[in-house]
């Protein structure tokens, strides 16, 4: 067991490994992590700063996850020309769906967020928002907030922050997918709306330092392309919702020096060691696979094998997990459907002998009758059409 006096930066450097960097822990992997505040792989793996792409590479289980380089350009042009002129247009967007006094070039302040390293901007965007005037509209454009996940913290990098004359922050999230008719598609405005909440959860403990707290809306705006050209348009998404949840989730993480605690002394993710090692490593921290985490993680794929080859029921989706208890596995779950194993008090084995036995009385209802004289005489002349 590695000794407590160890600090936990110096523990999760050497997981990562001594030469490399920490990968920054964006809006978007907080997102996904709290989606699945079980897994801690993935919570150390992140709070170590560990590139799982490159770490999927290594284990041969390399996944496409991630955003397409096409995406990536039209969004950060779009974004520079909602920004352009000191940001003229997005407070424009901000005055009209959010309210307020119009906003003109000597009543709007956009400050230097420029510092070195992300403490210090984070510390820089502190100060801008405790420093921003009142009766004026406010524009940081990329702040840097601080979270604290699982005792470790996040640097997140908004889009933007609004602060309103009357002291209100609001963060912007700027798309490049379009608003067609007012409304765009809901499955992605729920991925922004999950990842603004992160935002305003950062913010809440940004404001609960000053004296007074400052209100921080829990309406974000969204910024998209009008219809099918390049204006911007905007609408107001309300996430008080995904705040709860994801402010539910991430506290219910298992705290980062609990995990790296239990690893054995000398334990790495360092890529340059062989294969085997590294896949020992990795194995060694439980993960807890669900169909969801394709879409979410860059490990999916190798938790995915690993899932199937346990026969582990959990590859099948989370709702099936919960609703058979004890049964974690497709082969104990084969066993008590079949009677040869389980308790039959238990919900779950009773359930499963009923439905097995209302697979048999089906089968045996539709199996094919016998075949006769007479039907193959008809086969065999051909049966008139009907």
């Amino acid at each position: 067991m590695p000794t407590p006096t160890v600090p936990l930066r110096a523990r999760l450097a050497t997981l990562r490994g001594p030469d490399t960097l920490p990968k920054a822990l964006d809006a978007r992997a907080l997102a996904a992590l709290a989606a699945n505040p079980g897994c801690r792989r993935r919570a150390l793996l992140d709070g170590a700063g560990v590139d799982k792409s490159a770490l999927a590479e290594a284990l041969g289980s390399p996944s496409g996850f991630g955003q397409s380089q096409f995406a990536f350009i039209r969004g950060n042009a779009f974004e520079a020309r909602v920004k352009a002129d000191g940001g003229a247009e997005l407070l424009r967007l901000a005055h009209q769906r959010l309210g307020g006094p119009e906003p003109t070039a000597g009543t709007s302040h956009v400050p230097d967020l420029t510092a070195v390293g992300p403490e210090g901007r984070a510390a820089r965007t502190a100060l801008a928002l405790r420093d921003a005037e009142a009766g004026a509209w406010t524009l940081l454009d990329h702040p840097m907030v601080a979270l604290d996940v699982a005792g470790s913290p996040a640097f997140l990098e908004p889009d933007a922050v609004v602060v309103h004359p009357d002291g209100r922050w609001t963060v912007v999230e700027i798309k490049s997918f379009p608003m067609i008719d007012g409304s765009a598609d809901a499955a992605k405005v729920g991925a922004a709306a999950r990842q603004a909440a992160v935002y305003v959860l950062a913010l809440e403990q940004i404001a609960a330092r000053l004296d007074p707290s400052p209100e921080v809306g829990h309406g974000i705006l969204l910024v998209c392309p009008k219809d099918f050209s390049n204006l911007p348009t905007a609408s107001v998404v309300d996430v008080r919702k995904q705040r709860a949840v994801t402010g539910r989730q991430l506290a219910r993480l298992t705290r980062i020096e609990d995990i790296a605690g239990t690893l054995a002394p000398g334990t790495t993710f360092a890529l340059e060691q062989p294969a085997e090692q590294l896949t020992t490593a990795v194995e060694s921290v439980p993960a807890t696979y669900a169909p969801e985490c394709l879409a979410a993680c860059e490990l999916a794929f190798h938790c995915r094998d690993r899932a199937r080859e346990r026969g582990a029921v959990t590859a099948l989706g989370r709702s099936l997990r919960g609703d058979l208890g004890e049964l974690t596995t497709v082969d104990a779950v084969l066993s008590a459907a079949r009677g040869e194993s389980g308790d039959p008090a238990d919900p779950a084995v009773a359930a499963l002998r009923r439905a097995a036995a209302l697979r048999a009385e089906a089968l045996a209802v539709s199996a094919p009758a016998p075949r006769t004289e007479e039907a193959a005489v008809v086969r065999e002349e051909g049966a008139a059409c009907r």
